[in-house]
């Protein structure tokens, strides 16, 4: 064999040596890019589970809330009933004559408007 020959061998089996360390190389950094993708994941599912926990606390802070909400406006509600009830019995224990004409009257037309719709 020439000398030519000799050096294109030695060249594409040196070329190839670096090809193998450089397919090797990529190998790893897939391998290693794979890892810290996977890495990533794990701590944005973390992070995405910590915030729907915090949001569920938050829900039912706000429920809590609300109940107390609804209850005090309940009361208050019962509490205007109270005073109207209370402001009608003493109208018809100082005017009982008007107010027997007005629920007299009152009555007449809802039993009216009762028989109209039929």
């Amino acid at each position: 064999m020439s000398e030519h020959t000799e050096a294109v061998k030695s060249n594409l089996g040196e070329a190839g040596a670096h090809l193998k360390q450089a397919a090797s190389a990529a190998g790893g950094a897939v391998k290693n890019a794979a890892g810290a993708a996977g890495d990533e994941l794990r701590l944005g599912k973390a992070q995405v589970k910590a915030e729907l926990a915090d949001g569920a606390v938050a829900g039912l802070g706000a429920a809590e809330h609300l109940g107390g909400a609804a209850s005090e406006q309940a009361n208050a509600l019962m509490d205007k009933g109270r005073d109207l009830l209370d402001s009608a019995a003493e109208l018809i224990r100082e005017r009982p004559l008007a107010a027997f004409g007005v629920a007299f009257a009152a009555g007449w037309i809802i039993s009216k408007l009762g028989r109209s719709d039929k």
